[in-house]
């Protein structure tokens, strides 16, 4: 028997809070990325893992977001806890690779396109295996072509909001940058939801898994407190809503401290004297 999927089970607000909490995590992860490009070295590791899981949570708490207002007709619907979690851990090291990449690389070239192959695939591995995890009483297929389409999708999006974060430009750079991330994740969501066909086999409930209620709201306790901890490290950080003095500075060199060092006079030569200086008189000695 053929299942009606419905994705909008509760109209327009579980798409718009996905697509908050999508931006959200974009926002706070672009802009750790961005302060990473500007920061020293050494302190370069901490802002792109903080940006990673930042953006990692955010599609995470997207995704179920999104799957607590779908339901298919003539089945209820369980998820694995293990593979809601390994979920949620895929996305968070494919989209930090990316990330790691684009920092210390530079958001263009080579660089631009691997960082943004590898954080949309990581988007996209994140949805498919949260999709894995569901459990009822019938099959799943895929429309090959949706996918594939899908993939681009969050592949590119990816890439333009990875683009316009190391553009490091301020303030209205990084909300554009974290609306397309936004649009990115939830675009390929709503794209892979459609590329899904259901055939139930009976109403039976599930032997394995947890109901949404039960198992994705607790869960998401977890990413949503973490993302507003970050929302206090990038509030707090002086260089992270204007991009700094040193802006303009490290735009062209990702890497180099954004307040550039301070240039010295140079000191004025001495002159050394190696001996006893003979001072001669201008009178002239009789002879």
């Amino acid at each position: 028997m053929h299942g009606t999927v419905d994705g909008f089970s509760y109209g327009l607000v579980t798409p718009l809070v996905a697509f908050l909490m999508a931006c959200l995590g974009g926002a706070l992860g672009l802009r750790c990325t961005t302060r990473a490009m500007a920061a020293p070295r050494r302190r370069r590791p901490f802002w792109l893992a903080l940006g990673s899981v930042a953006i990692g949570s955010g599609i995470w708490t997207m995704h179920f977001v999104g799957m607590m207002g779908f339901a298919i007709e003539g089945t209820p619907i369980h998820y694995d806890r293990a593979l809601t979690f390994a979920s949620l851990a895929v996305g968070i090291l494919m989209v930090g690779t990316g990330i790691f990449i684009v920092g210390y690389r530079g958001a263009s070239g080579t660089a631009l396109f691997t960082g943004g192959t590898v954080t949309g695939l990581g988007i996209a591995s994140m949805h498919y295996l949260g999709m894995a995890g569901m459990s009822l009483d019938g099959s799943l297929e895929y429309n090959t072509v949706v996918v594939a389409a899908s993939v681009v999708i969050a592949m590119g999006a990816a890439s333009a909001a990875l683009w316009a974060a190391g553009q490091v430009k301020g303030f209205l750079w990084s909300v554009g940058a974290s609306l397309v991330m936004g649009l990115a994740v939830t675009g390929m969501h709503y794209t892979g939801m459609a590329a899904l066909d259901v055939h139930v086999h009976g109403t039976a409930t599930p032997a394995e898994g947890e109901s949404a209620a039960a198992l994705l709201g607790p869960l998401m306790v977890g990413p949503l407190a973490f993302l507003v901890l970050a929302g206090i490290v990038v509030i707090f950080d002086p260089l992270m809503v204007t991009g700094g003095p040193g802006a303009s500075f490290a735009e062209h060199k990702p890497g180099i401290p954004a307040h550039p060092p301070a240039h010295h006079r140079p000191p004025r030569a001495r002159l050394r004297l190696r001996g006893p200086v003979e001072h001669r008189s201008r009178t002239p000695q009789r002879r």
